[in-house]
């Protein structure tokens, strides 16, 4: 893995762009160190899984085609600097009962090693971008109360704080909306 630059990016350096065959071993690697802080990062991903078969479910799940129940239609992306895996992202285009109370219309994640050099903010603001292009006007962002990161990133990209929460599991949940 390349040396991690501290330096803030700008928003245009990084790119978001659907899965590659050749991308499997880097996503997998992404998702068990991820997995370790209790986020998934390549949502639906399972140990026995063949890879092809995950990214053409993906692709089905980005038009709407064979979602299993509680599942809707969403574009998971992978974002890049500089030819470096650094996040993803995944836009769901409609909510269920379920995404309205935890998740929303755009769950982001960032790579340990790539937080808090400006990664976040250019995910969302380009996944905000592509909700636009789906029909989303406003768009659902939560994130857990004590991720103060995801807090300023979601406010930073113009959230605004429509409820703070307790989850069935006990998790406090804030609620942005952004027009």
């Amino acid at each position: 893995m390349a040396p991690v630059s501290r330096t803030p990016v700008s928003w245009g350096a990084v790119r978001l762009r659907p899965l590659r065959i050749s991308d499997e071993q880097v996503v997998r690697a992404a998702h068990q160190a991820m997995s370790d802080d209790g986020f998934s990062f390549a949502l639906g991903l399972t140990q026995g899984v063949a890879w092809s078969q995950y990214v053409s479910r993906l692709e089905d799940q980005r038009q709407g085609l064979n979602l299993p129940n509680g599942i809707v239609a969403a574009t998971y992306l992978l974002a890049t600097a500089r030819d470096q895996v650094v996040g993803r992202t995944s836009i769901r285009h409609t909510l269920n009962d379920s995404l309205r109370r935890r998740g929303g219309h755009i769950g982001y994640g960032v790579l340990a090693q790539y937080r808090r050099c400006g990664y976040g903010t250019a995910i969302l603001r380009h996944s905000l971008t592509i909700a636009r292009a789906l029909g989303i006007e406003r768009a659902l962002i939560t994130c857990d109360d004590d991720n103060l990161g995801s807090r300023r990133i979601i406010e930073s990209c113009g959230g605004v704080l429509e409820s703070v929460e307790s989850n069935t599991d006990g998790a406090i949940i804030r609620r942005y909306w952004i027009d």
